[in-house]
């Protein structure tokens, strides 16, 4: 079995992280209500990376059936902790090394750093082998910050060209990390840039997609993700608490 991270926290109560599953989907609510937008568009994804299995099961309690995670070693190690009748799934939203590619296609619902054209033929080969498919979205990087994974702008429209050769590949939209800053506008800016992007894909009907998705916002901005088109939020702190500093 794998092993999970040494540096997990305990879990909140499960009355704390219902509560704050409530108060996030209410938060949604009101962000959909101020941009005119129906609520039953915009997906909640609590992150549970580096929270035990415990925080899962409470917030699964709450109505969540589908979390993210970062790393796949992380993800593997809490599925194989739950009980498969919960129906609890995963989508892995950080980059997957091409080693780890079998490994994900396991356990893996939903893949939303897909940026390489060679991960998505090891992963499409490896999924016809199992006779199964996999949602994907791909990775944008639009803060242009050099520490951050995804496409710059300019490359998503040749790349998203190039998944229509993955059969077992289901392209569903794009996914980007807004620039960390206290500048509204800042932030907006990667949201509307990722949204002007799916736009053009979604028209020309790239890779044979209507591009539905657009999974921006996390914690600090969801609700601007929201009123900027987001259908998918990101959402770990604001459910589960603040997670441990990094060693090192």
């Amino acid at each position: 079995m794998s092993e999970l991270t040494n540096n997990q926290p305990d879990a909140a109560p499960a009355d704390v992280i219902a509560a704050n599953v409530a108060a996030v989907r209410g938060r949604i609510a009101s962000a959909c209500e101020r941009a005119g937008r129906d609520a039953a568009e915009v997906r909640l994804l609590p992150v549970s990376k580096t929270h035990p299995v415990e925080a899962l099961v409470a917030a699964h309690a709450a109505g969540i059936d589908r979390f993210g995670e970062n790393r796949v070693q992380e993800l593997v190690a809490k599925a194989e902790l739950l009980d498969p009748a919960l129906g609890i799934e995963f989508a892995l939203i950080g980059p997957l090394q091409s080693n780890k590619a079998g490994r994900a296609v396991e356990w893996v619902a939903e893949f939303q750093a897909l940026d390489s054209l060679k991960l998505a033929a090891n992963l499409d080969r490896r999924l016809q082998a199992l006779g199964r498919s996999l949602d994907v979205l791909v990775e944008v990087n639009t803060s242009g910050e050099s520490t951050k994974f995804g496409l710059a702008p300019d490359d998503v429209l040749g790349f998203a060209a190039g998944l229509g050769a993955f059969d077992s590949l289901n392209v569903r939209g794009l996914m980007t990390i807004a620039i960390p800053s206290p500048d509204h506008k800042q932030v907006a800016a990667c949201f509307q840039m990722l949204r002007g992007l799916r736009d053009r894909l979604r028209d020309d009907r790239v890779a044979g997609s209507d591009w539905p998705e657009l999974s921006m916002g996390m914690s600090g901005d969801f609700e601007l993700a929201i009123e900027h088109g987001a259908t998918c939020v990101r959402v770990g702190t604001a459910i589960f608490g603040g997670r441990p500093p990094v060693a090192g």
